[in-house]
């Protein structure tokens, strides 16, 4: 949620923003509505002040009459009989300004959530994932993309569906039987290198890097969906619960959906609370279950386990004070964490600086991070050999504004002023799409994979799989 006071000042920077991200939003009916709704509230809160002001005189009159006689009674007892007689009055403006504002803050609250967060200055601008520009590259002395798999390896490559089937590491026909298309089970050293990765992942990130791991409910209600950003944008793309528990719940936030990401449930911890400054930066990591209705990705990597249903997922978050320097260092931290990681698996991988176009309504900036996928390539170097991994995305205060998650400012002597949190989160490994580089990258000719040095303590120290 941007800030709406921002918004009144700097209009024309929030119309460039929502028009370099492609968003149709109508700034401009937002300003119109939120100026008559302080008018409203600004109305209403006259009327307050004006029956306080009127009970007061009241009280000062009935003081005043218990010690009158005579003809200055008469006259108080008149002077009071008008006054009593105005709060009615008032009451009928009240309620017809507490009628305007009941219609109008819904309006301006569903005009509000979707107001894009404007890309930052150095965000390159363009209008789709097209546009998107590739920065680093990074690749093991043993595998280079830019030459054939041949010439890497010394033989012709099998795709990760192939050697899936060859060493039944995967079962693609009885997990679309259990649970339509792209769906599969992960079958015996098929799931036990999926949760090495997870393992590893999750260790190097709290036992490296410090984060504190915490649960993270797949499962939660409407409002933190709303809160971090992917409610009302993005809605089309989660699985929504068809049974709240009351309709009347579904209504107020509390209805139910299923995550497409560990980010939703460590941002919304603390949610509606004020923390103190000496607690930032708070890191978190988890692994959870996340689900994705991949809506409108039809006929689009339907084979295989790039673009799936249900995966799992290693997070990563922190919430540090409100200054862009802090969270700029933290956004290029966390993607060095990955960076390291992938490197410590031997995975080739570039980073791509996502343009406006494809970052998202709540993202200030977004770098992903793409691993070599030997099968999607049709040549040595073909760019369309990266699939996405990673993606690491600094926000500021768009997702606190919206879960109202403040810190105290240490600068106010008297502890009282509070400012919103900044926010950013990247994945660690996203399994098992994480798999197909791993499986692809690490095969033999035999058909079996040599297992990356750093998953082998977590695969009871096994060197090769399948074959």
């Amino acid at each position: 949620m941007i800030d709406l006071k921002d918004l009144r000042e700097r209009p024309d920077h929030y119309r460039t923003g929502a028009a370099n991200k492609n968003s149709h939003v109508d700034i401009d009916a937002l300003l119109k509505i939120d100026a008559e709704l302080r008018q409203a509230q600004t109305q209403r809160e006259t009327i307050t002040a004006e029956k306080n002001r009127i009970g007061k005189e009241i009280g000062v009159l009935a003081g005043r009459l218990k010690k009158a006689d005579g003809d200055e009674k008469t006259k108080l007892q008149a002077e009071m009989q008008a006054l009593q007689a105005r709060p009615n009055e008032l009451k009928t403006d009240e309620a017809k300004l507490s009628q305007i504002i009941a219609e109008l803050e819904p309006q301006r609250d569903d005009l509000w959530l979707q107001i894009p967060q404007p890309a930052d200055s150095d965000v390159p601008v363009g209008k789709s994932a097209d546009d998107n520009i590739a920065g680093k590259h990074w690749h093991p002395e043993w595998f280079d993309p830019a030459q054939s798999f041949e010439k890497n390896k010394g033989f012709a490559p099998l795709s990760h569906i192939d050697l899936c089937a060859k060493n039944n590491w995967v079962d693609f026909e009885r997990g679309v039987k259990i649970a339509g298309s792209r769906s599969y089970v992960l079958v015996g050293d098929g799931m036990r290198l999926h949760q090495a990765i997870l393992r590893y992942a999750f260790d190097y990130m709290t036992l490296d890097n410090g984060f504190t791991p915490l649960s993270a409910s797949c499962l939660v209600r409407h409002n933190t969906l709303v809160g971090t950003g992917f409610f009302p944008h993005g809605r089309e793309q989660v699985y929504d619960i068809a049974n709240p528990t009351t309709a009347a719940s579904a209504d107020s936030g509390e209805g139910l959906a299923l995550t497409g990401t560990g980010e939703v449930g460590l941002m919304a911890y603390h949610m509606d609370e004020i923390l103190n400054a000496d607690e930032l930066p708070k890191t978190y990591t988890t692994v959870s279950t996340c689900f994705r209705r991949e809506a409108g990705s039809a006929g689009k990597d339907t084979a295989g386990l790039y673009r799936i249903h249900q995966f799992d997922k290693v997070e990563q978050v922190v919430i540090c004070e409100a200054d862009e320097k802090v969270s700029r260092d933290w956004h290029t931290k966390m993607i060095r964490f990955v960076e390291t990681m992938l490197q410590r698996l031997e995975l080739p991988y570039r980073q791509l600086q996502c343009c406006t176009g494809d970052l998202g309504p709540k993202n200030a900036d977004m770098i992903d991070l793409e691993c070599w996928m030997p099968s999607r390539a049709a040549e040595p170097g073909d760019p369309s050999g990266y699939g996405e991994t990673h993606s690491a995305s600094r926000l500021y205060d768009y997702q606190t504004r919206r879960l109202n998650l403040r810190y105290r400012d240490p600068s106010d002597p008297k502890n009282k002023k509070t400012r919103f949190c900044h926010s950013l989160n990247n994945t660690v490994a996203a399994s098992p799409r994480l798999l197909i580089p791993i499986i692809e990258l690490y095969q033999n000719a035999d058909g079996s994979i040599t297992v990356p040095t750093v998953l082998r303590p977590y695969l009871a120290g096994a060197e090769r799989l399948g074959g």
